[in-house]
């Protein structure tokens, strides 16, 4: 166990944190379960709160360009004020719930290139903040999104990279400030008319909307609407439902809807 010392919030001597998490693996609308560790430093302190957060790496674009942002999408306070003793241990058991649209970093057992996630520890003394702990975090699909990507491979997509893009996607009820885009390579069968699809879950407690964007050749889609197809399943479906043909579905009525011949 390594604790991690708060010198920022409370200089040299002062208390020292390590979260630990009973098992680091999630899915979406799961909850993450552990204990908060406090070590009293040389003296007393008063500690305003311990909170939690869910952290993540959002791109943003503005008129210069595009930058990487850390955003804390989701919070928990799991402590009010408290008197900490110089060299007194604290424990604070926690469970930490993680929202339905919660973006997924692992799929197959692989890791997805370009998405980081992570559980932080704030305390709060004297009006200063001290983020303190970072424990990494692995978010694996749901099974309804599961079948989709696999249905993905088995009609011969490749996957190519993932992202969180900030913004609201059109005609979607989304609560998170951003989502997540999935870019996969085009399979052999579309790929004179399609260079790539980018996939995005938005799930819920019902089910789960998918967003199709699709990367014509020749250049990208024309932007709005008409550049995206929005489909929506129930959890129910997972296990229920050939997903390679109803994938197959989804590409060729899109393809008949924005004149693409393959």
């Amino acid at each position: 166990m390594v604790f991690r010392r708060l010198r920022q919030a409370f200089g040299v001597g002062g208390p020292s944190v390590d979260t630990v998490l009973a098992n680091p693996n999630t899915r979406p609308g799961l909850a993450l379960e552990g204990q908060v560790n406090i070590q009293g430093g040389d003296h007393d302190v008063t500690i305003e709160y311990v909170e939690l957060a869910l952290v993540t790496k959002v791109e943003v674009e503005h008129e210069d360009g595009e930058y990487d942002s850390t955003v804390a999408f989701q919070r928990q306070r799991v402590t009010g004020s408290f008197q900490l003793a110089a060299q007194q241990p604290l424990q604070v058991p926690f469970q930490f719930a993680v929202p339905w649209e919660t973006p997924i970093t692992e799929v197959f057992g692989q890791h997805l290139h370009g998405m980081t996630m992570g559980l932080r520890t704030e305390l709060e003394v004297a009006r200063a903040l001290d983020k303190g702990d970072l424990d990494s975090v692995n978010v694996y699909p749901l099974p309804i999104q599961e079948r989709i990507l696999e249905g993905f491979s088995r009609v011969g997509f490749r996957f190519k990279s993932a992202d969180l893009e900030r913004g609201q996607l059109r005609g979607v009820r989304q609560t998170l400030p951003f989502y997540q885009e999935i870019e996969l390579y085009s399979a052999p069968q579309y790929s004179s008319a399609i260079n790539e699809v980018e996939v995005t879950f938005v799930a819920n407690p019902q089910g789960v909307d998918v967003i199709l964007e699709f990367d014509k050749k020749g250049g990208l889609l024309s932007s709005g609407s008409d550049a995206i197809s929005h489909f929506q399943v129930g959890h129910h479906d997972a296990d229920s439902v050939d997903w390679a043909q109803q994938v197959d579905g989804w590409v060729r009525q899109v393809a008949q809807r924005r004149n693409l011949f393959f």
